[in-house]
């Protein structure tokens, strides 16, 4: 298992990923990272063959790298790699058992995401300008803020990805799932306000909706810049990022309506424990909620009679 050398079912199974579980270039290198990081590790401990790791030595690995000073949430994504690497091995005859079944790194401390109330961010979309970056960029944050989208769903999307007959934006998220969203009146109007001057930009034959000066799609790099731009522009209180506008989406909605499973849906999130982090509600709509669901807490209507 030479460094130098990439161990040949390692390369199998990063291929796996991409072609049959069809992740995306950023979570296939993640995914390479960390298990380049744990193969360094078993050489460095002696440990030859996949076949000879138990859970002592992922035990170990966990712990040693926790001492370096990973967080708890890095941790669980290094061993959630060397989890599903076994499984791989596992159905390929590779290996008998998962040593990394029963490891579970330290319980992360979840912190509220950072939103933007309705007032910063009807301050944020008001972008000064006409001409085509102004009318993108608009059309971007408006598009990210009313359909919650993660960065890497919102550069990926197709102009045929709008051209929907129920007025729905098709969306294709984590693990290559699909999901129907609906757009919101500023966000529609934005996106045909940049739909009228795209021939401007576009090279012939770009599918991209969104794209570059130089015509082509526009890479989550750019967008993440030209956001962290406009919001220093518009004098912003803080860095804005786009998972900032999916938060500030995610929260908004769920305090509207307190539907927790219809949020789960909008963000595409395969569980809803990683939905609940957005039920910050304040005691006021919760305690109006209760007032007015619960049959104890009902009260009674006042009588006509004098």
């Amino acid at each position: 298992m030479a460094a130098a050398d990439p161990d040949p079912a390692l390369v199998a199974f990063l291929d796996y990923l991409h072609y049959e579980r069809r992740l995306s270039p950023r979570t296939l290198s993640g995914y390479r990272r960390d298990l380049e990081g744990f193969l360094a590790w078993l050489g460095e401990h002696g440990v030859d063959d996949w076949a000879r790791v138990d859970s002592q030595h992922v035990r170990s690995y966990a712990a040693g790298r926790h001492r370096q000073g990973l967080s708890p949430k890095s941790l669980q994504r290094h061993l959630s790699a060397i989890r599903a690497w076994f499984r791989f091995l596992l159905r390929e005859g590779g290996v008998r058992a998962n040593p990394a079944d029963g490891v579970r790194a330290p319980k992360v401390t979840r912190r509220l995401p950072h939103t933007l109330d309705a007032d910063q961010l009807a301050h944020l979309m008001d972008l000064p300008g006409d001409g085509p970056l102004d009318r993108r960029d608009r059309s971007i944050m408006e598009l990210f803020y009313s359909s919650g989208l993660r960065l890497a769903e919102l550069v990926a999307l197709d102009l045929t990805d709008m051209r929907s007959s129920d007025g729905l934006l098709q969306v294709t998220g984590k693990g290559n799932k699909t999901r129907r969203l609906p757009i919101g009146r500023f966000a529609r109007q934005a996106i045909e306000d940049w739909l009228a001057v795209r021939p401007e930009l576009a090279c012939a034959n770009e599918t991209a909706l969104f794209v570059s000066q130089r015509g082509t799609r526009l890479s989550p790099r750019s967008v993440e810049a030209r956001l962290r731009q406009r919001a220093i522009e518009q004098g912003m209180p803080r860095h804005v990022h786009p998972h900032m506008l999916r938060h500030s989406f995610a929260s908004h909605v769920l305090e509207s309506s307190g539907d927790l499973r219809a949020v789960q849906e909008l963000l595409g999130h395969a569980d809803i424990s990683t939905t609940q982090v957005y039920t910050h509600l304040d005691f006021q709509h919760l305690a109006q909620v209760y007032d007015e669901a619960h049959p104890r807490a009902k009260r009674k209507k006042k009588s006509s009679h004098r």
